[in-house]
Parts: structure tokens; sequence; C-alpha cells
């Protein structure tokens, strides 16, 4: 599980856009997933990316997707 993802849900609730219940940091671990923390590299790749996703989020996903190899899975289909 990205940081980027629970710092965009985090700045999301602060501004009342998400309803976030519980701990998602606690609920990552409960849940089976590990965290992936946000690196250099990932950060670098991001700034690198073709302009298509202007969002930092989805382009710093979209990076640490491509730097780790993993399958990026959302349901936003601008992807």
């Amino acid at each position: 599980m990205s940081a980027a993802s629970i710092w965009e849900a985090a700045i999301k609730a602060a501004l009342g856009k998400l309803a976030v219940e519980g701990d998602l940091v606690a609920e990552i671990a409960a849940n089976g997933f590990s965290e992936l923390p946000i690196s250099a590299r990932h950060a670098q790749v991001a700034g690198k990316l073709p302009r298509h996703h202007d969002d930092p989020f989805d382009r710093l996903l979209l990076a640490q997707a491509s730097v780790e190899a993993l399958v990026l899975a959302t349901a936003d289909d601008r992807f």
C-alpha cells in the first residue's frame, strides 16, 4: 500500500471530501498489506512522466508501480 494513498486519503478527509473511519496505517498491516514508502527514485520518475496525469498522487502511484514492477489497481478510468 503506497504511502501516497494514505497521504491523499488524509488530505481528502481533512477537507471533508472523504469519510475515513479508523486508523488507515493500522489497517494496512491488519489486512495483510505491506507499506510502500515513497523513495527519491519514485519522486524522480514521477517528475519525468508524460503530462497525461497531472494529479501529483496519480503520478506518484504510477511511478511507484513502474519502479517496483507492481500492478496498480484502480477504478480510475484515466489510467
